[in-house]
C-alpha cells in the first residue's frame, strides 16, 4: 500500500507488472475502489507495463473530504498525483466516474495522455435532479438504503445471484458516504459533450450490455464523439463488465493496448 500526499488530499494507490514500463493508469467507478481491477491485472501482458492503480478522493483507503466535490478537484488530484509518480505519459483506464476523469484529462493534458479507454461511461450521465434525489436518499439512510438497486445497475442476474456478490455489496456500502455523495455531486454538475467532441487520440469505448447506470447506447454515442474511435460490449455485462467477465474484457484491453504500441514512441 502506497500513499501519495497531494495539495488538498490524500490518495492511496498501487502499481504491478515492470515498474520500469510503459504506465497503464486505471480510475475506478464510483462505490468501488481499485479492487474493482483486481481480475484484470493478472490477465495483461505483463513485459513492459506498469500497471498503476488508485482510489479517488472519498473512495477505499484514500481521504473523504467534505463534499460538495467538483470533477475539476477530481483530474486536479489525479493530475498531481501522476506527476508526483513521474508518470509523464500514459494509457488511462477510466470506469465510470473513472471515465469521466479521463475524458477530462485527456481534454486537459492531450500530451499526456497518448490512448484512452472509456469504459461504461459517458460524457454526460442522467440529470442534476436524478443525482440530488440519489445524494437525498443516501443522507436519509446511508448507501445500503440504496445498495439493492445500484446492485441491479452493477451486474446481470446471475451474478447477482452469485457469493461474489456480495463482496461488491460490502464494498460500496462500506464506501464513506461523504465521499459517495461528494463524486455524485460531480457527475451532476458535469456535462463534457463538447470538450470530449474535440479529442484527438486512439479511444476503446466498452459497454455491457445489460448496464443499467451507463446504458450502451450511451456508452456507443460518448465513443462515437471521438473520431476514429472503436466500441464493443459486452454481452450479459451490467456497469462492472471488467469484474463479471474479466477475460473477456481483459482480451479487449491487451487488443489496445497492442494496437496503440506505437504511442509509446510519441
Amino acid at each position: 500500500m502506497k500513499i501519495a500526499r497531494l495539495s488538498s488530499v490524500d490518495l492511496h494507490w498501487r502499481e504491478d507488472g515492470d515498474p520500469n514500463g510503459y504506465p497503464i493508469v486505471f480510475a475506478n467507478s464510483l462505490g468501488t475502489d481499485l479492487r474493482l481491477w483486481e481480475k484484470i491485472i493478472p490477465l495483461l501482458p505483463q513485459e513492459g507495463f506498469r500497471f498503476i492503480r488508485f482510489d479517488k478522493r472519498g473512495h477505499g483507503l484514500s481521504s473523504c473530504p467534505k463534499p460538495p466535490y467538483t470533477m475539476e478537484a477530481l483530474v486536479t488530484d489525479t493530475e498531481e498525483f501522476l506527476d508526483q509518480i513521474n508518470v509523464g505519459a500514459c494509457i488511462f483506464i477510466g470506469l465510470s466516474i473513472g471515465g469521466f476523469i479521463g475524458q477530462s484529462l485527456a481534454s486537459r493534458r492531450p500530451e499526456a495522455i497518448k490512448a484512452l479507454v472509456l469504459s461504461n461511461t459517458a460524457a454526460k450521465l442522467g440529470t442534476a435532479e436524478m443525482w440530488q434525489d440519489r445524494i437525498d436518499r443516501i443522507r436519509e439512510g446511508g448507501i445500503e438504503a440504496m445498495a439493492d438497486a445500484i446492485l441491479q445497475r452493477w451486474f446481470g442476474e446471475d451474478f447477482r445471484q452469485s457469493a461474489d456478490a456480495t463482496l461488491w455489496r460490502n464494498m460500496m456500502t462500506r464506501t464513506p458516504a461523504d465521499g459517495y455523495i461528494g463524486c455524485s455531486t460531480a457527475i451532476a454538475a458535469t456535462d463534457l459533450t463538447a470538450s470530449t467532441a474535440q479529442l484527438k487520440l486512439p479511444v476503446l469505448g466498452i459497454g455491457g450490455e445489460l448496464d443499467m447506470a451507463s446504458s450502451p447506447e450511451l456508452v456507443r454515442g460518448t465513443t462515437e464523439l471521438i473520431a476514429g474511435s472503436r466500441y464493443v460490449e459486452i454481452r450479459n455485462a451490467g456497469h462492472l463488465p471488467c469484474v463479471e467477465y474479466p477475460e473477456i474484457y481483459a482480451g479487449h484491453l491487451t487488443t489496445f493496448l497492442k494496437e496503440t504500441s506505437h504511442v509509446r514512441t510519441l
